[in-house]
């Protein structure tokens, strides 16, 4: 049954491989099409036509990814939401998730424009026109052929949003790292917890333990005792 299940995938991924190069000449420079296996997170990227974040075939997958990956099969299409590369490249993106006959979520076919040559654009038809453009400060999203790069970013990000040190942080502090970082599917990357563990000071043993009860927090029902 998983050979079948394997196979099929293969062979949804293989027919839309074709359409990854068509949609990307359609749309020209400003477009990239990114075709994903989330089988291997570490190396999710079968291909890539376009060039907007810098992804290569054999690459990791992104924060935007991981995310889907945590959601498991109750993952959702996320369609024409605005980010900006480290880089600082405002992107416009839809990631639409693949199923199997199964309902199974298995990977994802993304669209990437470049919207900062139409914003400039449309900020000097602004400024012509008196009316001063409008900033909107948009989140960062790492898109990295490197996985390690991916976990990083996602680690940094929740912790500038707590206080102090890992020794300074209570337990449900502590607590709230793990469910946030787990929440967002950096757990599902090999070697993610020891990542996480160096970059915190703390043993592996720990960091499983910590991971451990944020999950169990998280599955405990309302008002039940933990």
């Amino acid at each position: 049954m998983a050979e079948r299940t394997d196979g099929e995938r293969d062979a949804i991924l293989a027919a839309l491989v074709p359409v990854v190069h068509g949609i990307a000449a359609t749309f020209g420079p400003v477009c990239e099409v990114v075709l994903h296996d989330y089988r291997d997170p570490e190396s999710s990227v079968v291909t890539v036509a376009g060039s907007v974040t810098g992804r290569t075939a054999g690459g990791a997958m992104s924060e935007i990814g991981l995310r889907v990956l945590a959601r498991g099969d109750e993952a959702a299409d996320e369609l024409n939401y605005l980010t900006r590369t480290r880089d600082g490249t405002r992107v416009k993106s839809s990631t639409m998730v693949l199923r199997d006959s199964t309902g199974s979520v298995f990977g994802a076919l993304c669209v990437n424009v470049d919207v900062g040559a139409v914003s400039r654009v449309q900020d000097l038809l602004g400024a012509l026109a008196g009316h001063p453009a409008e900033q909107v400060e948009l989140p960062t999203t790492t898109f990295g052929n490197d996985i390690d790069s991916v976990v990083d970013a996602l680690f940094d990000a929740h912790r500038s949003r707590q206080r102090g040190s890992w020794a300074e942080l209570d337990r449900a502090e502590r607590l709230d790292l793990f469910g946030g970082l787990d929440a967002r599917g950096v757990f599902a990357v090999r070697g993610a917890v020891e990542q996480v563990a160096a970059r915190l000071g703390i043993s592996r043993a720990s960091a499983y333990h910590y991971l451990s009860r944020a999950r169990a927090a998280h599955d405990t029902p309302t008002g039940g005792s933990a």
